[in-house]
């Protein structure tokens, strides 16, 4: 969220910066609201001085009788505070619509990005930084997708997720199910153990507030799953970027603390609404996946260095599970609302013949931090806290990366020897059998 007063004084520079992401920004309409809020708030300060005034009453007349006031305009004092009272309430009464207005304008405003990202609105435009590893399962007799390597293995079951919910859901079974698990904790010890970040375990259903902290709400609420738990309006986390950074909502954190660095394992649950006839087939693109998240909040003056530190940390989980991959700048245009810049984590996938998004590590400088009120003490000021998130790593997709690229052309997959360590097991044979 931003600061409406840097905002109008920013001026056509924000509008800008904004316009390289597609977004018009309205300067006149924020200019007349806040107008109107700054007017109502300063005619509730004038009313109130004037009641206090009134409420002492006038100085009674050299013998006039105890309880018997002069007003000089002739008007009973008692009428006369009532009015002001009334006065008072309509000016209140305005300056909340007028801040009310002003609020649900700025949560409609995304972050500025960067100024060094490239121009554009896709991926198209997107700047390779650098690659990492060979082309792994690609060549004659390989090159096949996960989908149908999967389901050879015995490690997959499309049909019985479609049988029990429909399109885009997985079920996962025997040496499948073990390797999901093994992944996750393989991830999490390297993010806790090597990264210094702190586990969490934290809620999957959270409060409209808490997805207005990180800028899921308002504007994508179709991308969401909404329920209703004993009459409460609840939500089912999209990433757990959403209740890790809302744990140090509203608070005031001490400067020498920061950076704090979080993960946690979570399911995430997307609607994807507009993404229909993406993906369809396999693990890519679900309505329910797991994934080990990241986060970390910082000084904004510390957040560019950060940014850097985790896509390290996201490059290292890639790195010991000896997938190929690349690193992408995301364009303007095509970076998530709350972020000001975005690196892009591609793993290959050679039944994609392609590069395909495993993670995406995002700077969001201090615009979580104003929407969820996350500050911190530096000396005598308090100042609004910078955060980033990034995906260390989704299961699911690195599940397919795993199935793609250690397949060989016998029809079985030989696994990373760091996550063997965790199944017991090496290589998936076709059946469901394991060595």
């Amino acid at each position: 969220m931003h600061d409406v007063r840097e905002l109008l004084e920013s001026g056509p520079e924000a509008q800008r910066r904004l316009a390289r992401r597609g977004h018009p920004l309205d300067l006149d309409t924020l200019r007349a609201v806040q107008e109107r809020r700054l007017a109502a708030l300063a005619e509730v300060s004038g009313l109130r001085a004037e009641l206090k005034k009134a409420s002492r009453g006038p100085r009674r007349a050299e013998g006039t009788p105890a309880g018997e006031a002069a007003d000089a305009s002739g008007e009973d004092p008692h009428v006369r505070n009532r009015r002001l009272r009334e006065r008072v309430q309509a000016a209140e009464a305005e300056a909340r619509e007028a801040d009310q207005e002003l609020e649900r304008l700025l949560l409609t405003v995304p972050n500025l990005p960067s100024d060094d990202l490239p121009d554009g609105f896709s991926e198209k435009e997107a700047v390779e930084i650098r690659r990492v590893g060979p082309p792994r399962g690609s060549g004659p007799g390989l090159g096949r997708h996960h989908a149908d390597l999967g389901e050879r293995l015995g490690v997959l079951d499309a049909a019985a997720a479609g049988r029990l919910s429909g399109a885009r859901f997985s079920v996962s079974g025997g040496p499948g199910a073990l390797l999901e698990r093994a992944l996750g904790s393989l991830l999490l010890d390297l993010h806790t153990r090597e990264h210094g970040y702190t586990e969490y375990a934290v809620p999957h259903l959270v409060s409209r507030e808490t997805m207005t902290g990180t800028g899921q709400l308002p504007k994508f609420e179709d991308d969401l799953f909404a329920t209703s738990v004993g009459g409460r309006e609840m939500f089912l986390i999209p990433t757990a970027e959403v209740p890790l950074t809302n744990l140090v909502a509203r608070e005031v954190l001490d400067e020498h603390r920061l950076p704090l660095a979080m993960t946690a394992r979570t399911p995430c649950y997307r609607a994807e609404a507009g993404s229909y006839g993406r993906d369809t087939r396999g693990i890519l693109r679900l309505h329910q996946f797991d994934k080990v998240e990241l986060v970390r909040v910082c000084r904004d003056e510390d957040a560019a260095d950060q940014l850097e530190l985790m896509l390290g940390h996201v490059e290292a989980c890639l790195k010991r599970l000896e997938l190929s991959y690349r690193v992408v700048l995301l364009p303007a245009g095509d970076i998530g609302f709350s972020a000001r810049k975005t690196y892009d984590v591609e793993v290959w996938l050679p039944g994609n013949d392609g590069y395909r998004e495993i993670s995406s590590v995002s700077d969001c400088g201090t615009f979580q931090g104003r929407r969820a009120g996350i500050r911190y003490r530096s000396g005598a000021v308090r100042r609004p806290a910078a955060t980033l998130n990034g995906s260390g790593l989704p299961i699911g997709r690195t599940v397919a990366a795993l199935l793609e690229q250690g397949q060989q052309r016998d029809g079985s997959v030989i696994l990373p020897d760091s996550l063997a360590t965790y199944t017991g097991f090496s290589r998936l044979l076709p059946g469901g059998a394991t060595e």
